[in-house]
């Protein structure tokens, strides 16, 4: 059984190829990384100000535009949640500390 973020993944990849007019996700790949990045920086900003604007329920919303757009990126990259989890699993009991220094060192 596969979850909602799963599911999304793959209706991602399969609108990838369409015809631009077809889709918005087809549409952004159309458009390209830059414009792919760009709505993602524009969902994140979205998702923050909905965390300061004191009413948590539309945080949701937000972040659940956020975490698309971030998969559309993931997409294009050929990248995947799979490869998300598995950095995330790889972080395990490390210190955010010591993880952040590894990478900068």
């Amino acid at each position: 059984m596969t979850d909602a973020l799963d599911r999304l993944e793959a209706t991602i990849r399969a609108r990838r190829d369409a015809p631009a007019d077809a889709s918005y996700t087809a549409s952004l790949f159309a458009k390209g990384r830059s414009k792919i990045a760009q709505k993602l920086g524009e969902e994140a900003v979205e998702t923050v100000i909905a965390a300061c604007s004191g009413d948590d329920a539309s945080i949701v919303p937000e972040a659940a535009d956020l975490m698309f757009h971030l998969a559309v990126l993931l997409a294009d990259a050929g990248l995947s949640l799979d490869d998300v989890r598995a950095e995330l699993v790889r972080r395990e009991g490390v210190s955010g500390h010591d993880e952040k220094a590894a990478r900068t060192a």
